[in-house]
Order: structure tokens, then sequence, then C-alpha cells
């Protein structure tokens, strides 16, 4: 052995031996982890094994199932360890703490599980790191007199740490200094931004909102909502699963900075324009993912004539929940059946319908990954572009080419598959309809209130009924039901009978269904959780067609809807009872999202 390796031999740990002479990691990489180890000696402590985690990418749980190993740690696998009661009992003893130690607790991977039955003064952790230096602190914290660590890996126990501690970003603990530094501003109706910039410096806002994409992206928030009440105080809104609630509010200063932090971050948005609409982007990597966010400003009125406010709204475009298997929709069987039945002839047109909001673009979203391969040409035109989708050619929108000009571009551009983002005219409405008439299968969608009513919204557009009964394969209009909550919902004991009446159950569904109501807990909101679609598909049968077809001037919705109907299509009530059936919502969501059939 050289004087070099010796010298390694000597300085190198316990686990540094064993990950080196199984392979895990060669000299070079540890003699670089002991040399950052020794620089760090009075500041960080970290041990070896976190270093060639943190530092050199090892596998966390490679390394450390080694430490527990050679330290005799216990292991616990935490999916079956965590039942309801113990994360019930988890979040108490958590509560008790400041932020600051639920912090050290978040930084440590380290979370209570109990105190041991046969010696109460025994506290029992689990950590992802079990020889981090603070866990002799944390112990403290419980007032614990003995402690005993198990160890269980990262990647099973993360989801549990985020959701018992919630431990605020980088940006969010900065921002707790805010009180008291935030001072009332002056008032004046002019703006002075020299003023304004120093505001902005003094009350830490940019922190605020940063700490706002990082909090909304990591709750699941689709769109994020920033506007002035009063000319001291702004709000900030998430919306979740379809629902707003109040996020934040900054009081004592003046409105016009809180959205000139946004509008300065935002690309594309001119802060110092305060009487048009404007839209632009932001971009941030968070949790190493790139999240896209799209940013739309309107001027509104404000509580003072002489003060210009302004609403702004984010959309949050997370790659991430782009579903690219049809199934994972939630079609029902038949509205399946024809939705993968019309995606799958050459050419036609399907359309999705609904308000913003509905899901429509997820749908479509869908449907071009189901038909996309190297051998067909796919091109979409979105104003604006939302998802970027791997296989398609997505033409970008600008001052040089308009949504009318680029969707006359694809006619020339050799296409297969066509996604229009919205037939928002007739010239638009026009070119999708020639594109699905002449062999190439075309997607766009529609705002209207159900599927019937889109053919009267293209005949009243100005297209001939001729050209919508053979262009067209399906109409689909969509929407979505809140989930309820698996870990709380419960059978309702009192069922209204009028209710259930009268939104279209039959007395042999409601003695055979179990209604379910929202209750709450500690993995939901309010007894919800995520989203169910609801359709009504709207297959262009030749019954459907013919009535088309032959409707001379005047669209009759009520027999096209009979005649899908009979044919077997639920519509958006009826499709919403069985998401009831299937114990998937609740009577108050039907209500809420479908009117009556």
């Amino acid at each position: 052995m050289d004087a070099a390796a010796s010298l390694l031999e000597r300085k190198i740990d316990k686990v540094g031996v064993a990950l080196l002479h199984k392979g895990i990691v060669d000299r070079e990489t540890i003699s670089k982890a002991i040399s950052t180890k020794e620089k760090e000696a009075g500041r960080r402590h970290r041990s070896l094994a976190e270093i060639l985690v943190d530092e050199y990418s090892l596998d966390h749980h490679t390394v450390f199932s080694e430490v527990a190993r050679i330290y005799a740690f216990k292991t616990m696998k935490i999916d079956e360890a965590m039942t309801e009661r113990r994360v019930n009992l988890i979040r108490q003893m958590v509560e008790s703490l400041t932020a600051e130690q639920r912090s050290v607790l978040f930084k440590a991977r380290t979370l209570p599980l109990q105190f041991d039955a046969r010696t109460p003064d025994k506290l029992i952790l689990v950590s992802a790191i079990p020889i981090h230096r603070e866990i002799p602190r944390i112990a403290n914290f419980f007032r614990a007199l003995k402690y005993e660590v198990y160890y269980a890996e990262q990647k099973q126990l993360n989801p549990h740490i985020d959701n018992l501690l919630q431990a605020d970003n980088e940006f969010l603990e900065s921002i707790k200094e805010m009180e008291g530094e935030l001072e009332e501003g002056s008032l004046d109706s002019g703006i002075d931004e020299a003023e304004l910039d120093q505001e902005i410096n003094k009350s830490m806002l940019v922190n605020l909102f940063e700490g706002c994409l990082v909090e909304a992206v990591r709750q699941g928030v689709s769109d994020v909502h920033i506007f002035p009440t009063t000319r001291t105080v702004t709000e900030f809104h998430f919306r979740v699963d379809g629902k707003l609630s109040m996020w934040n509010k900054v009081e004592g200063t003046r409105p016009e900075a809180v959205l000139a932090v946004v509008k300065d971050r935002s690309m594309n948005i001119d802060r110092f324009e305060r009487d048009a609409a404007q839209d632009g982007f932001i971009q941030r990597t968070i949790d190493n993912t790139v999240i896209r966010f799209r940013v739309s400003v309107l001027p509104i009125a404000g509580s003072e004539y002489q003060q210009k406010f302004e609403s702004i709204v984010i959309r949050i475009l997370d790659s991430r929940k782009v579903i690219k298997d049809i199934a994972k929709i939630g079609f029902q069987k038949k509205a399946y059946e024809w939705f993968q039945d019309s995606i799958t002839k050459p050419q036609g047109m399907v359309i999705l319908t609904g308000p913003t909001g509905s899901g429509k673009s997820t749908t479509l979203v869908a449907a071009l990954y189901s038909v996309i391969t190297p051998q067909v040409n796919v091109l979409t035109v979105e104003d604006p572009v939302e998802y970027v989708i791997d296989g398609a050619r997505q033409i970008k929108i600008s001052h040089k080419v308009n949504f009318e000009q680029a969707i006359r571009a694809i006619l020339r551009h050799d296409p297969d598959i066509v996604m229009v983002g919205e037939m928002r005219d007739k010239t638009t409405a026009d070119i999708a309809i020639k594109l699905a008439n002449t062999g190439h299968l075309t997607f766009s969608t529609l705002h209207t209130n159900d599927a019937p009513s889109a053919v009267t919204r293209l005949f009243k557009m100005g297209i001939e009924p001729f050209l919508i009964a053979y262009a067209i394969n399906l109409v689909v209009a969509q929407r979505l039901l809140r989930r309820l909550c698996n870990a709380c919902k419960r059978p309702v004991k009192d069922l209204n009978m009028d209710q259930l009446h009268a939104v279209g159950f039959t007395d042999e569904e409601i003695e055979e269904t179990t209604f379910y109501e929202p209750v709450g807990c500690s993995k939901c909101v309010k007894g919800f959780k995520g989203r169910a679609a609801i359709h009504e598909a709207l297959y262009f049968s030749k019954a459907v067609r013919k009535a088309i077809f032959e409707s001379g001037d005047d669209i009759d919705e009520d027999e096209i809807r009979q005649i899908a109907i009979s044919e077997g299509m639920l519509t958006l009530r009826a499709s919403a009872r069985e998401r009831v059936k299937e114990g998937v919502s609740c009577v108050s969501e039907v209500i809420a999202a479908t009117m009556s059939d």
C-alpha cells in the first residue's frame, strides 16, 4: 500500500471503508469527499455519507442502508408503519414544536414516532439520515431522556415529512421577518417609481412572490390569483381542485408595489403599463423540474378613482401532470369506445367543449399522444402553447403570425393530424372543417354548455349543416367533479330523497347505491382530493348525421340529444350520477357541476 492510500485509510470512517470495499464508490471520490469534510470542519459537520450523497450524487438508499447496517440501526418499512392513527399521533407531537424546531426535523429528514410503551421516557424516531448531528437535539425537543433511531428509505419517508412538517421553502422562511417591516407607504394618487422601488426592497416582496410560486406548485394549485382589495391590502388566492381559497394577505404595502414585483419577474409584461391587458410568462426550476407559468394582467376598478389597480392570474403549467394515456382520462365505457373509434379514423373532427378549467386541453393532449407516431405529421395551432408535446410541431403565434394566418399556413404544410386550439370565429371554423373533410384528423375545442349545442354553435358561425354532419366524428362535453377523499369519506346516514330524485336517481338506484359525503382530514382539502372527469359524448352515427343534414335552417338540439341518448350517450348529469354510484363523488358536486337533463 503506497503512502497516499495509507493516509486515506487512516482518514476514512467505517462507512467509507465499506462503500469502498463493495465498489459503491472509488478512491478518488472518497478522497474528494474527505477533503470536503475537512474544509467544513467547525461549520456544517456533515458526515462522510451525507457528503457523498449531497455532493457526489451517490444513491441515498445505497449509502444509508450501509450506514444502518454498520451502526446497527433497525430498518422500518414506512408504508406498513404509517397507519392513519400513527400519522395523527405524529401530527399532534410536531404541532407542539416551534417553526424553527420543525425546520430542524425537516432538514434532518426525521420524524418522531412515539414514546416506547415499555420505557415511557424513551422516544422512537425514524430518519432517512440516522446519523444526522441534530438527532440528539430533536430528541430534546420532546423532552425525551432516551431515544432510539430507526432507518427508513428516504423516498418512502419524504411524502410524510412534507405532509406532517409542512416545511416552508427558503423564500417563505425569509418572509417571516416581514411582520413589523411592512409599513404603510405613501398613498398619493400619483405613482413615484423610485419610491415604489424602495418599498419593494424594504418589504421583501420578491421573496414572497417566489415563495408563492414554489408553494403553489407543491400544493398542486392550478391558478394563483393576486389582486388588491383596498389601497393597502393585496390578497393571494390559490385555486385547488377548482375552488379558490386565500393563501396570503399583504397588508400595509401599496398594491402597486406587490403587482410591480410580479410584472418585473414576468417575460413580455411591461411594469409601467397599468391601463391595458397584458399576457406574459414565467419559467422556474422547482424541485428539479422546469415549471412554466402563464401570466395574465387586467386593469380593474379600485376603491379610489385615482388609483390604478390591476388583477393578476397565473396559470401553472406543470408538465408532470400531463396525461399521455387516454385510458387515464376517466371516460366511461361507451364514451371511451366512441372516443377511441373517432381518433383512429383517418379523417374527421373531434371537438371538446366546456368552460375554462374543465380539462379540455388535458384530454386533447392525451388524444394526440395516442395518435402520434413517426409516420405522421402532427401540427398544432394554440394561443398560447401550454404544454410541449413530443412528436408534434407546435406553431408559435406572434405579431408576425397571428392565429388566422397560422391556420391557413397549416393547409400548405402537409399535415396528417391537426389540433386547432379553439374555433373562435367563422374563419377558423371554416378551415378546421375543411381540414377534417379533406383527409385530416382534426382536433379542436368550443365553449358550449353541452355536446349537442356545439352543432348549433357551428351552424350560427355560418358553417353549412351538411359540412357539420359529415366532417365531425365526435363532440365531447367535459366537466370536472371534485373527488371524495378515500381516507375520510363516510356514508350518508340521512338521505335527502327529494334531492336525490331531483338529481335523477331512481328509487332502485337509491336502494342499490351507497352515497358518501365529505369529512376532511390531513390528506385532503375539506373532504376532497383531486378531480374526476365526466363526459357527454355525442357520436356522429348515421342517425345523428341524418338529423343534422335534414335540419335545414333550424338545428333541433333536442332531437339530436334524444337520438344520441337512445344510442347510449350519457348526459353530463347522468355521467355525474355514475361517479356518485361508483363512490367517487357526492350529490352536492353533481348539483354544482351539471344542469338538469
